[in-house]
């Protein structure tokens, strides 16, 4: 939703009147409305939502922005503007700041148990999640978990694709679909990777992880305090965090690193125009307001300086969405990467569940890795059935 105010001012502007109509609450329904509406080819609405994980299905329906705002695009940093590029078009502008995956930490639990700075690798974590669980629970905190997430099938939500995919490039196991088409998750890495998520649960992780939503998770680290460190998302600090109880005792760092690379994905929701809009210049202008607002914000809020919060290595695309943040001299950050819906196309929502299921199904003992990530092989190479799709075995 586009705050009230924001469309009064941009009418009293302007001239123009922008009406904001209601949508299904859950993300696959306002999929299937907007898909329903495009393919209909209706004038109205003129500019739809677009989630990261939408661009490949709605690109042929939507007009290429690059025309129109191409100082906007070169200026941003490429990470914002890339999940939202499909084959060669920009299809949607970001009205929000998008969701970064990040791990959160307790700054209070680091200090007393001798670590100077957060986790930068998932073997560092392992070890730093391993030794403050067992001391707090040697304290009677029967209930104390050293690291948790979202292990959960949800049907409103990424967050199992969305960790998968960073567990398995992270150990170069590819981006479960290359941008060439090619399937990468049969492979040892992405394996390995899968292995040893099982093995956190039960060991630092709470068996129970597995029916875990984010929302869970975040209760277990924010409310209750009963762990060290979280799996989540920038935008959940700013946003849920902000009046919970452990709320001034927590830092924020990219996602561990595994032996390739350090990485987290990306998610949020854009604009895009109609094809068959009869008012573009008049959705021109009003993307521009909203890119302007946006700025604006980032620019104003030197109030965020005071928080009690520790930001150590964050992602350097934070600084582009959360300038304050960035702190000058940090590095090591995560590259951001995108889930494969720009490739996946409309066969993307059922790439995500296949991955999901096949994951879980380790997580939860049902399958070995081995066993799942080749059944997901066939399943996803099945669900691409197109020239692109083809098997790929080995690291990518």
């Amino acid at each position: 939703m586009i705050p009230e105010a924001y469309l009064q001012e941009f009418t009293q502007e302007t001239g123009i009147r922008v009406n904001d109509l209601p949508t299904p609450e859950d993300n696959a329904s306002k999929l299937d409305l907007a898909m329903e509406l495009l393919r209909s080819g209706a004038p109205s609405p003129d500019l739809y939502g677009v989630d990261t994980i939408w661009t490949g299905a709605m690109s042929e329906y939507l007009i290429d922005l690059q025309p129109y705002f191409a100082s906007e695009i070169s200026s941003e940093a490429p990470e914002l503007i890339e999940p939202y590029r499909v084959q060669g078009k920009v299809v949607a502008m970001p009205k929000q700041p998008l969701g970064v995956q990040v791990l959160v930490y307790r700054t209070d639990l680091l200090a007393k148990y001798g670590y100077k700075t957060p986790p930068r690798t998932w073997d560092e974590l392992e070890k730093m999640a391993r030794r403050i669980q067992a001391g707090e629970r040697a304290k009677g905190k029967k209930d104390f978990w050293g690291f948790v997430w979202a292990g959960a099938i949800a049907t409103d939500s990424e967050q199992l694709t969305m960790e998968g995919l960073e567990w398995q490039a992270a150990e170069g196991g590819g981006h479960i679909i290359e941008p060439d088409g090619k399937i990468s998750v049969n492979n040892p890495n992405a394996i390995r990777a899968w292995e040893r998520a099982a093995h956190w649960l039960g060991w630092i992780t709470p068996p129970s992880v597995v029916s875990y939503t984010a929302t869970d998770a975040e209760n277990k680290f924010w409310v209750s305090g009963e762990a060290a460190f979280l799996l989540s998302h920038a935008i959940v600090y700013e946003v849920f965090a902000e009046d919970k109880p452990f709320r001034d005792l927590a830092g924020v760092t990219s996602v561990p690193a595994g032996t390739s690379a350090r990485v987290a994905t990306i998610g949020g929701y854009a604009l895009g125009i109609s094809r068959f809009s009869p008012h573009r210049a008049e959705c021109v202008k009003f993307i521009e307001f909203l890119t302007r607002k946006q700025a604006e914000y980032r620019a104003t809020h030197p109030e965020k300086l005071d928080r009690k919060v520790e930001y150590f290595e964050v992602p350097p695309v934070i600084r582009e969405i959360y300038p304050w943040w960035y702190k000058p001299g940090d590095s090591g950050g995560s590259e951001i990467i995108s889930r494969p819906s720009g490739v996946a196309g409309s066969n993307y929502e059922a790439v995500s569940k296949a991955y999901t299921q096949a994951l879980h199904s380790v997580l939860t003992r049902e399958s070995t890795a081995p066993a799942a990530a080749a059944s997901l092989e066939s399943d996803l190479v099945r669900i691409m059935a197109n020239s692109k799709a083809q098997s790929g075995t080995g690291s990518h």
